[in-house]
């Protein structure tokens, strides 16, 4: 018997837990849809350039849900202390994620109606509520942190963290009401052998501001499909600053749609990878009203003989008039073995607006290394002050939190042709 990407999907189906629990009706239409799908191919636009044997490498992990022997994650004492006034949610896809915290004031939880009203709502306004790392994680997710934002609330940290050996899935759901403030942190860790599975959905009201970031250090051949949907209402601010490492097979995206215009977006992006690894990036930003902004930086580093993948498109239709929106895609390449692809894309229909977008891929240059090589610094040591300098512009972006987690030495360790 042929064994083909549809029946690997069905054959991984047949192995999952009922449904359950609050999540029961969302795993159910994701397990309907993928009997559907099948897996991704690469005959499709934004999966053509995947290396889908990876892909299908997750559907033989078992999940972390229904592993029973391993004890339940408990809190990782490596983690820099939390400074004061701020608070951390650890998800592992095994257990309730608010088991055991205090939530701040300002901040309480989704339940019944509000949850039922709220969950996929904005991946529907994101147009990706069919997508297949969509689907994927509705079939596997059993729990979802989802809470709702109300005025100015101290700095969250999200710990997501991926069990060794094992598929897990996790979900979250932020409402961030009308004029609140918001700033979260991100940091994803996961063993050599895992994957995650991450799907966030945010809804930002009108003159809400958000600073999200995201952390995601990989380890061996781990493996990550992150995805974030965001829709923002007039007057409010997204800035969305996302640092990959260490995946062997990653994917990244965060679709953004402003509703009614008069919106702020900035998206910076950083990633690195090395050996054989594969990740990809794929944004949209879609504009729907008048006089929105969009600022948006994708950089990759890409060593040993990797491959990085960006595409990032941007629509601007007919009402999104006096949009201003640039997007710049920077890749430096440290071996002849390595590869990058970029591909910005504008759809532009309005026209009354400024939209630029553009895409190099270089090396180290030869003239700031013998500047500095000029002054006595070894070859080494100055590749790696222009590789901290290429990284830092990013990595200075993320929240507050970030400043613990000493992300730039992580980024830089290893790294070579």
């Amino acid at each position: 018997m042929v064994t083909t990407p549809h029946s690997l999907a069905s054959e991984w189906l047949t192995r999952l837990p009922s449904p359950s629990g609050v999540m029961q009706p969302v795993q159910q239409r994701g397990r309907d849809a993928l009997a559907g799908m099948g897996l991704p191919s690469r005959r499709q636009e934004d999966w053509r350039l995947t290396e889908m044997s990876r892909v299908e490498a997750l559907l033989s992990l078992p999940l972390a849900s229904a592993i029973t022997s391993a004890p339940l994650a408990q809190p990782d004492t490596t983690c820099p202390e939390l400074p004061a006034q701020s608070w951390r949610v650890r998800l592992d896809g095994r257990q309730d994620p608010l088991e055991g915290v205090v939530l701040p004031e300002g901040v309480s939880v989704l339940t019944g109606s509000e949850l039922e009203q709220a969950l996929g709502h904005t991946l529907e306004r994101c147009a990706c509520a069919q997508a297949w790392p969509v689907e994927f994680n509705h079939a596997m997710a059993g729990h979802v942190l989802a809470l709702r934002i109300r005025g100015s609330v101290p700095p969250l940290e999200l710990l997501v963290t991926a069990s060794s050996v094992a598929l897990a899935a996790t979900r979250v759901l932020l409402v961030v009401e009308e004029k609140a403030q918001l700033e979260v942190l991100e940091v994803m860790q996961a063993a050599s052998g895992s994957a995650h599975s991450h799907l966030v959905e945010m809804h930002l009201g009108q003159e809400a501001c958000v600073k999200h970031g995201l952390v995601a250090l990989g380890g061996g051949d781990a493996s990550l499909l992150g995805h974030c949907a965001v829709e923002q209402e007039p007057r409010s601010t997204y800035t969305f600053t996302s640092v990959l490492k260490g995946w062997r097979l990653g994917r990244l995206e965060p679709r953004v749609v402003q509703v009614d215009g008069h919106a702020s977006t900035v998206l910076k992006g950083l990633v690195l990878t090395q050996d054989d690894q594969q990740v990809a990036t794929h944004t949209a930003v879609r504009f729907e009203g008048e006089e929105g902004q969009l600022d948006q930086l994708q950089k990759a580093v890409a060593a040993g003989h990797s491959h990085s993948i960006f595409n990032g498109a941007v629509q601007v239709p007919r009402a999104a008039q006096r949009t201003d929106a640039a997007q710049l895609s920077r890749n430096l390449l440290l071996s002849d073995r390595a590869r990058i692809d970029t591909k910005p894309e504008l759809e532009i229909v309005a026209d009354d607006v400024r939209c630029a977008h553009g895409a190099t891929v270089t090396q180290l240059q030869e003239d700031e290394l013998f500047y500095l090589r000029s002054r006595g610094i070894s070859a080494a040591k100055a590749a790696s002050l222009l590789l901290r300098g290429y990284c830092q512009e990013v990595v200075d972006l993320l929240p507050s939190l970030a400043q613990r987690w000493s992300i730039t030495d992580q980024l830089l360790e290893g790294l070579d042709s």
